[in-house]
């Protein structure tokens, strides 16, 4: 138990270093890690990858609360966009738990890689995104905000990929739109973690110290670390080639995508 919670540390680590320096989501390095760790403690693969996306949301809980609080102090945080957003993005947050909940575990990590793939790939290749003028109707945004929560939560991640790109075309500013995807990565995970915890309530082969699909000590370790090493990936992001090294980390998300799938 001891070198599998060091490890949960390292992973911490890593995850927090990444989402400073990129302005991810951690998920995307803490779901493939704990997948890894949890085959190796011997845990039943029929709850591995359900377990790693509900640890995953619970910790993004926590670093996404730092997150939007800084953001929330430096004014970053549309205020208005986030209340229209909000209905969409708990809805889409249960769904997306529900879904999983209902998928084999061999399917559902297959989806996951496909997903990592198609992130990459829109790391390589997508611009900036272009501001918009004013924000959707609100349909519109309910809309947005069911789909962005119900993919965050299927996967264990953070929405920003998504949330960005369309509050920034919704009239936001891009470091408002960061931010206002920031405070809506919250609700999300919270929602998500919650419904993960539900649906895996009563599972036969869950570990111990689990409940539902969070497993504790997993939460523990890697959200000790992960705050305090996002604020040295920010830090780090001023010293280094961002483009060198938003490729280099693109490159790795397909070959752990590309695994996941084949």
């Amino acid at each position: 138990m001891l070198s599998a919670l060091l490890f949960f540390c390292l992973v911490g680590a890593v995850a927090g270093v990444i989402a400073g320096l990129f302005g991810i989501g951690g998920g995307v390095v803490i779901v493939p890690a704990l997948i890894v760790a949890l085959n190796q403690q011997g845990i039943d693969p029929a709850v591995v990858i359900h377990l790693a996306i509900g640890t995953s949301l619970a910790i993004i809980t926590v670093t996404g609360a730092s997150s939007a609080l800084g953001h929330w102090q430096k004014g970053a945080v549309v205020v208005d966009l986030l209340k229209r957003m909000l209905p969409g993005l708990m809805v889409g947050a249960v769904l997306g738990g529900l879904i999983a909940g209902q998928l084999r575990a061999e399917l559902l990590e297959r989806y996951f890689g496909l997903f990592m793939l198609l992130l990459a790939l829109r790391m390589l290749l997508a611009k900036p995104p272009k501001p918009g003028r004013q924000p959707a109707g609100m349909p519109a945004m309910f809309a947005a905000g069911t789909l962005i929560g119900t993919f965050s939560a299927l996967f264990g991640v953070g929405g920003g990929v998504l949330s960005v790109p369309w509050l920034a075309r919704s009239g936001a500013s891009l470091a408002r739109a960061i931010g206002t995807s920031a405070a809506c990565g919250l609700p999300i995970a919270a929602v998500g973690a919650a419904t993960f915890m539900f649906t895996g309530h009563g599972q036969s082969s869950l570990p111990a110290y689990s409940s539902g699909y969070l497993y504790w000590p997993a939460f523990i370790g890697i959200a000790l670390f992960s705050v305090p090493c996002a604020r040295l990936g920010v830090r780090l992001a001023h010293h280094l080639s961002p483009r060198l090294l938003r490729r280099l980390f693109a490159l790795l998300m397909l070959l752990v995508g590309l695994k996941l799938i084949v």
